[in-house]
This record gives structure tokens, sequence and C-alpha cells, in this order.
């Protein structure tokens, strides 16, 4: 009879113990919030003078992803999508959550607070085109291309308006650029398009698996290239063609001689010539299921000569870090790494011109920049952010020092955070991403993990007791 009153007790302290990690992680959220919940955007916009967030030079703008599942509106820190921008005394300088999700943010040079954003609004099927409406050569393909995409993704009721808006974010003022609308929306959203010239842009076509440029005065695609030119469907990526490659970032380099290529889904980074169209093999950073060096990455940064580079900034979003790679008697060599117990499907890292790294955190909730010792120096708490950049430094990194060059520090923190870098290590990154996806803001993987125990504890106990009683 004594031990099982002991066993009570160790079950009884076992579970008290996990539920007040998991209360104090929901208390906690509160006072840590971005600011904006529960409130309209007009109230947001009416209450600027306000300090949010710390201090910092320039101005730092984010676009918000949102995991709702058809974007409508919702009080939620992740259930909605917003680009917010903030002034360098740390207050509100502009808020926007029009768009059913917000992806790219690029500054526009010369200017001190406009950018360039992509987003995409979910359309219902009532208000998208018939199949017998799309017209495959307004999106430069031809019909048995356009068909057999069409076939996998024209079925879900719905399409998606993928779009870029020029934001004045001092003034307000928004600018349409250009859009295009795509069957279906859960893998045929635009993430990245960039500037090419005054006229063109650069497209990252998720949906087609290709990258393109337009010309967004006449809709015309001047310039293409399909993934599937290099990489074999059968044996590589994802399903094709429902989510194959998922190229989900651009970036021109050597003076717009090539295009950076995000090929998420097949864990590589790319670089391809844009006069010949073709692939440089020597320059691809990453293999297939080569985790230890990419895993499903998001928004490189081309780091070029003059900065230190050749180097790539990376955000290793399955690895939960940040990786930089130097360029090195023609290899790739990992030259610098940032990670803590909190980071959770990183999207995004820039690197400043002090040698900062801007990061954005996407299911650790939070923006935040490291110094060149890896410490966090400025941080805010935000609902699912995609990307984020600073203004001054340039386009994203290319104001900014390779690690190499900078002398960076790399950091995977002390102990406690070692520990729970190995957890999270065991778990597989996506089961344990997608979890985080749907779960609220202040259900961390040490709360997840407190109540797996807490689980476990209640049926171990249970069948105790059911055995004691027979």
């Amino acid at each position: 009879m004594a031990r099982r009153v002991t066993y009570r007790a160790l079950f009884a302290l076992v579970l008290v113990g996990c539920l007040a990690v998991t209360a104090s992680a929901y208390v906690g959220s509160s006072a840590g919030d971005s600011g904006f919940e529960g409130k309209s955007q007009s109230e947001v916009l009416n209450d600027r003078s306000e300090q949010v967030v710390p201090e910092r030079d320039g101005v730092t703008v984010a676009g918000m992803d949102s995991n709702s599942w058809r974007g409508d509106e919702s009080d939620g820190p992740r259930g909605r999508a917003e680009l917010v921008a903030y002034a360098p005394n740390g207050s509100v300088l502009y808020y926007n959550d029009t768009h059913t999700r917000y992806w790219d943010v690029d500054p526009v040079p010369g200017t001190e607070a406009t950018v360039e954003v992509a987003y995409a609004d979910h359309v219902d099927g009532a208000d998208c085109p018939d199949a017998d409406e799309w017209d495959p050569a307004d999106h430069g393909v031809d019909e048995d291309t356009w068909n057999e995409y069409y076939d996998h993704h024209g079925g879900t009721d719905a399409c998606t308006r993928n779009g870029v808006e020029r934001v004045n974010l001092s003034t307000g003022e928004v600018t349409p650029v250009w859009s295009r609308q795509t069957p279906g929306k859960e893998a045929t959203r635009y993430h990245d398009v960039d500037r090419v010239n005054d006229t063109h842009l650069l497209v990252a076509d998720i949906y087609l698996d290709r990258v393109f440029v337009v010309d967004e005065t006449s809709d015309e695609t001047v310039w293409t290239w399909n993934a599937s030119d290099e990489f074999d469907p059968a044996e590589t990526g994802g399903p094709h063609p429902d989510d194959w490659s998922h190229i989900n970032d651009v970036e021109l380099v050597d003076d717009g001689s090539r295009v950076m290529v995000s090929v998420r889904n097949h864990d590589r980074v790319a670089f391809v010539d844009r006069e010949t169209g073709e692939l440089d093999e020597d320059w691809t950073l990453g293999a297939e299921d080569d985790y230890d060096v990419l895993n499903e990455q998001h928004n490189p940064d081309y780091i070029p000569e003059e900065n230190g580079g050749p180097a790539v900034l990376v955000a290793d979003s399955e690895n939960n870090r940040v990786v930089e790679y130097q360029r090195e008697n023609g290899e790739w060599v990992q030259s610098w790494q940032w990670q803590d117990a909190r980071a959770q499907w990183v999207r995004d890292a820039d690197r400043l011109p002090n040698g900062h790294t801007l990061i954005t955190d996407s299911n650790g909730n939070r923006l935040l920049e490291v110094d060149t010792e890896g410490e966090v120096v400025w941080s805010t708490r935000v609902g699912f952010p995609y990307e984020a950049e600073r203004f001054d430094p340039g386009d994203e990194s290319s104001g900014g020092p390779s690690a190499e060059r900078a002398g960076l520090e790399s950091h995977t923190g002390g102990p406690v955070d070692r520990f729970w870098i190995g957890v999270k290590d065991v778990l597989p990154g996506k089961y344990l991403n997608g979890l985080m996806y749907v779960t609220p803001v202040w259900l961390g993987v040490g709360q997840l993990s407190a109540l797996l125990v807490a689980l476990v504890a209640t049926m171990v106990w249970g069948v105790l007791e059911y055995r004691w009683r027979t």
C-alpha cells in the first residue's frame, strides 16, 4: 500500500509539473504578443505612437504568413497574414492585413521606406475561371503542360491571385505592380518576385516548377527556366505535379547574368545562366536528401565577392538553423551557423552591414537580430513571419559581409539549448513543423514535450490503477 501511495504521488508531481510548464507558457504569451491580436487594421493604425519593439537603426519590415486554411480573418496571432513595419524608435510605422498571405519583401533602392511586396489572395471557386477559361498562353506554357498541372490543382474549388504591390511605408500609399492567377492554392502561390529592371520581374513559380521573367506591363513571359529540364520528376523532389520542386526563392546574382534558385523539395540551391538557360552544376549547393547540408531551405541570400564571398546565407528550415557556405577551391564549405533551442522552421536570414544577422523564425514566432558572436541583441514576438528586411543595407544581404570576412562565431547555445536541439533532432522535422503549424503561438517544443509526458504518465497511471483494483 505504501508503494502505491508513493507511485501516486510521483505521477501527480509529474502531471502538476507538466501542466505548470504548459500553463506558464500560455499565461506568458499575453505579455509577449505582437500587440495586434484582437485589433482591426484601423485600430492598429490609429495607435502608432507607442513603442512596441526595441529601438533599432533603420526601418524593419516583415511579411507574415498565415495558418488559416482559406485565409479567413481571425483574431489569432497566426490566423491572419500581416505586413508590418517598425520605425527606428520601435513604434509601428505601417500595418496591413488585407491579403491572404504576405511573402517576399524587397526594399526599393533609393528610398527610405518603400518596399515591393509579393502577396497571395485565395479566391473562392465561384469567382475563379472555369476549366475551359484558363488560357495556357497567358502563362507561357503549352496546352499539354497546362492540362497536366491543372488536373492536379484545378479541382480544389479555389484559385489564387498572386501579385506584387509597391508600398510606401511612411505615407501608406499602395500601388499595384503586377498580378497573375493560378488554379488551386496550397502549392500554387508565388513566394518570391524580384525586380529585374524598371519593366520586368523575376518570378519563383511554385505552381509550374519553373522560374520566369515577365513584362509587368504586357504580362508577357519573356524568359523561362524549367526545373524538369535538369531534374527527373520521377526520381527527385516531391510528388509530381502536386508539389514537386517547390521553388520558393529567386535572386539575380553576378550583375544579373545568373539566377540563384531555391529548389526546396530537392534540398538544393541552384545557379542558372540567364543567357544559355543551363544549370551550373559545379555551383549547386546541396543534394537530394543530403540533410546535413540543407533540408528544405528557404530564402538563400547571395553574398558577392566584394563583400567577402562568394557565399550563400541560407535559412535551413527543416534543420531549424541559419547556415552559411563559402566558396573555396571550387566547392561549398560551411563557414557559419546559428541555432538556439527556440528556433523552429527558420525561413529567412539577412546579413546586415555591421555583420549582424536578421533572422525570421517562423514557428518560433519571432524576428531577431544576432550580433557577430551570435548573441541576440534585438527581438520581437510576431505571428508566423515569413521574411524580414532592415532598411539601409539594401536588398537582402547585398550590403552585408560574409561570415568569413566578418569573423563571425557560430552559435548553438549553452547546455540547455543543446539539449532541446538534440530532442528536436530526434523528432521527424516535417511532422514536428507540421504540428507546430497548426498549434497556438504559445505552444513550443517544450510545451509539446510536457503534454506528451503528461499523456504517457496518465496512461501508465491508469493502467496501474486498473491492475491494483483487479
